[in-house]
């Protein structure tokens, strides 16, 4: 995953969900039956809805098949997963959920699990916290008697949910309870917030002495102390309705035994009496998590890992650089080779390192039809490469053939053995054929929208190509056919929601089509490159479709396309492309000009951004309302919550007046800051400083000042794409392990058999900077580590005590 790099460290949280399955899901109330359960599956940060499946008909075991990955980007306390029915009137009913705190998630990460499902309880449904101060001070009554009073002050709440997508109206109940007293008060509503500042104080009668003169200090009895505590429940405020549960805690009156002043930060806990239904009669999800949890240190940490990573193109061999290196020792792609490639890439150095590596491959490739064909550093730097840059000419060229194909849903199914009763195998051939057509038409004729850094690394694969298999005419071909065809277009036609061209996976019989069309794309592609004949396909069924291509010159369709974009014609822009979208969907804006707060100030609004333009329409395809030039964006920032009493906002500055958007939840607010801000960065005239909250009544509410023409007031964010932060741990352990090869005995010398060595002395030298930098990455991420926030702190809240 690409985590920004904070300038002053931060922790940076990320999770990858695959939702397999349900199995046997228990009835749910309301007017739906169990045979005509139709269900989807939402994923929920605390209450705060972040992805849904798309619904599944009429069934008690659905296989759902969806992933999703994203970025944390606040605090949380549970990652949740719900299961919802639709009734006959389209009402969304609970099923039951998964709910993991946020500390167990490391037991489940990387592992597959069945999990029961839980009723969804309403006064279980809480998140946020409460900061409270308690002491005990001596009173003189009006009859001159001593008495103890407990003095509560609630000072303030934090990550309070959203009510129905708003900011709720939160109060506070406080009750000093015992087995024969419950006084109970209640603070004011605080209006449209999810972090509300109460500062309210309430005094509560403890005890009494019948004898000032007896204790000249008075402590309350032990037999008193024990039986009291403090319990603080809080309240949305609906007015004419039911008032909703939002959490409580409780807090013993003996924790004043120790200390004078008691003040700390409390999580809020469900409540005690809550729903007791048997969680094995609603069923169970089945579920495979990855979490990952990274302390990423100031970015100035990084800067000789940086240095020496870039230095790789230049070193000679390059198996004796440190990315080399480190692409060979670490396991996974995700620890290094994908941050080495970002890395790379944003300092125009990939080029040159990939041609060194592709060299180094060809090396040792001893047949022409085997070139690239293995999951080499070679091919997984390429890989990541397409991905990053090639994200958007996928788009363009893919993604309107592939709406067509999943919208129109024909059945394609050829193979004898797959069809269905009824089914008429000639129709299907022809609507499989056309879509063949279709596909491979918008892929041969996208040469112009090949972006030129990937020209640029299949030129040098092709000339590198060449060079080793001068007699295989086909060899310049197969260099290039193999990833642009293999790698990259028939994997994303294959499964369209890992790159973004579809929102979910396709359901089987679609995704039945899509594999036969990615099987024969990769056929076709090959063709142009390795000749091949209709003999040489496995599946007979085949050998009659493929014969409908051969008098169609797709060989010499395939081989044009490869020498557009490997030619050694330097390939750039005209300037010309067509506009390619890059997120789009419902956001609720704010009115522009308008003067006074409210909530029909806010319309929801269809928001769509391109290379090109930011606009917003009505509705979906509906004619533009209003279109900004993305040249003419000078900052995309987050909004506080106080500028309009609403949570995920964001605010788009531009030559006229800002632009301000709630999107439906922080995931999304993020993935809108990311886009935009990655699609507006090398502007001209972009600025350093920001306004967090809004201008009206004559003034800044961030800042105070009245001109409205003033320089921001916080810095801009700065967006690092040179993602280094690799994890550590794994990276110490593997080069020490790897240093074993000269400095003793060889542990577990199988697991690094592999690890390429030419030139001893060089290699040495590299390993040993390394280690020394990961040396002092590590006792920097120790010294943080060591200091854990104290219990009771914001950051480390206690856990209240529950009925």
């Amino acid at each position: 995953c690409m985590i920004a790099i904070p300038l002053n460290g931060n922790v940076c949280f990320s999770v990858c969900c695959f939702l397999c399955e349900a199995k046997n899901l228990g009835p749910v109330s309301g007017p739906n039956r169990q045979r005509d359960l139709c269900t989807f599956c939402t994923i929920s940060l605390d209450q705060e809805e972040v992805f849904r499946t798309k619904v599944f008909d009429k069934s008690v075991s659905p296989f759902y098949g969806e992933d999703f990955y994203f970025e944390i980007p606040r605090p949380f306390q549970c990652l949740s997963f719900y299961v919802y029915a639709k009734s006959v009137f389209q009402r969304e009913l609970p099923v039951g959920k998964v709910s993991i705190r946020k500390d167990d998630l490391c037991k489940y990460s990387g592992k597959e699990h069945w999990f029961s499902l839980h009723p969804v309880d309403p006064n279980s449904e809480v998140q946020g916290k409460v900061h409270l101060e308690m002491r005990l001070n001596e009173l003189i009554t009006e009859t001159g008697q001593i008495g103890q009073h407990l003095v509560v002050r609630i000072i303030e709440c934090q990550g309070l949910p959203l009510i129905s997508g708003q900011n709720c109206d939160p109060y506070a109940t406080v009750s000093l309870v015992g087995p024969a007293r419950s006084d109970q008060r209640k603070t004011k509503v605080k209006k449209k917030t999810s972090n509300p500042q109460f500062e309210e104080t309430f005094f509560f009668e403890v005890t009494r002495s019948s004898s000032y003169a007896k204790k000249s200090h008075f402590q309350v009895e032990e037999e008193d102390i024990e039986k009291l505590e403090l319990k603080v429940d809080l309240w949305n405020n609906e007015n004419l309705a039911q008032d909703v549960f939002l959490g409580e805690t409780r807090v013993p009156v003996k924790v004043l035994r120790d200390d004078h002043i008691h003040k700390a930060w409390y999580l809020l806990q469900p409540k005690g009496n809550g729903s007791k239904s048997k969680s094995d009669d609603l069923g169970s999800l089945r579920l495979r998590l990855t979490y990952i949890e990274d302390t990423v240190l100031p970015s100035a940490c990084y800067t000789p890992l940086c240095n020496l990573l870039l230095k790789s193109p230049d070193v000679k061999p390059i198996s004796a650089s440190a990315a080399h290196i480190l692409g060979d020792i670490c396991r996974e792609r995700y620890e290094a080779v994908l941050p080495t490639v970002r890395l790379l890439l944003h300092h125009n150095r990939f080029v040159p390192f990939v041609s060194a590596v592709a060299a180094l491959e060809l090396e040792n490739t001893q047949e022409a039809n085997t070139i690239f064909r293995g999951n080499s550093l070679a091919t997984r730097c390429i890989d990541d490469m397409m991905k990053i840059v090639g994200k958007n000419y996928l788009a363009v060229t893919l993604k309107p053939v592939i709406d067509e194909i999943c919208e129109s849903n024909k059945t394609c199914e050829i193979d004898p053995n797959k069809l269905k009763e009824g089914d008429n195998v000639e129709v299907n051939k022809e609507n499989l054929q056309g879509y063949v057509q279709k596909v491979f038409s918008s892929i041969t004729q996208s040469s112009s929208s090949c972006p030129p850094l990937m020209c640029d690394v299949f030129r040098s694969l092709r000339h590198l190509a060449c060079k080793r298999f001068p007699g295989d005419p086909h060899v310049q071909y197969s260099a290039v056919s193999s990833f642009v065809f293999l790698r990259f277009f028939a994997v994303a036609v294959l499964s369209p929601h890992t790159f973004q061209l579809r929102s979910h996976h396709p359901d089987p019989e679609i995704s039945r089509t899509l594999t036969l069309i990615s099987k024969t794309i990769q056929t076709l592609g090959s063709w142009g490159s390795l000749s091949k004949k209709l003999s040489s396909f496995k599946e007979t069924y085949m050998y009659d479709f493929f014969k409908s291509f051969q008098e169609d010159k797709c060989i010499e369709k395939v081989k044009k396309f490869l020498d557009e974009i490997s030619s050694n014609v330097s390939k750039e822009s005209s300037g010309l492309e067509d506009a390619v979208v890059l997120k789009e969907g419902e956001v609720q804006k704010r009115a522009q000009g308008r003067k006074r707060l409210g909530k029909r100030n806010f319309k929801k609004r269809w928001l769509r951004v391109t290379n090109r333009e930011l606009s917003y329409h009505k509705h979906k395809g509906k004619e533009a309302l209003c279109i900004i030039n993305v040249k003419n964006i000078k900052a995309v920032e987050k909004l506080d919550e106080s500028a309009f009493n609403r949570k995920n906002m964001f605010q788009v500055v531009h030559s006229e007046k800002p632009l301000y958007v709630q999107a439906g939840n922080c995931v999304e607010a993020s993935e809108w800051l990311e886009v935009l801000g990655q699609v507006s960065r090398c502007n001209e005239g972009r600025l350093s400083t920001f306004h967090p909250s809004n201008y009206t009544s004559g003034a800044w509410q961030c800042c105070k000042s009245p001109s409205n023409n003033e320089p921001g007031c916080k810095p801009c964010t700065t967006t690092r794409t040179d993602d280094v932060s690799i994890m550590m741990s794994v990276l110490s352990v593997d080069a020490c392990a790897s240093m074993a090869v000269y400095q003793g005995p060889q542990r577990e010398q199988e697991d690094y058999s592999k690890f390429t060595i030419q030139e001893p002395k060089e290699t040495f030298q590299t390993l040993k900077q390394l280690r020394n930098i990961m040396e002092e990455l590590q006792r920097q991420h120790n010294i943080r580590n060591d200091t854990t926030a104290q219990y009771g702190s914001l950051d480390n809240p206690i856990v209240g005590k529950t009925s």
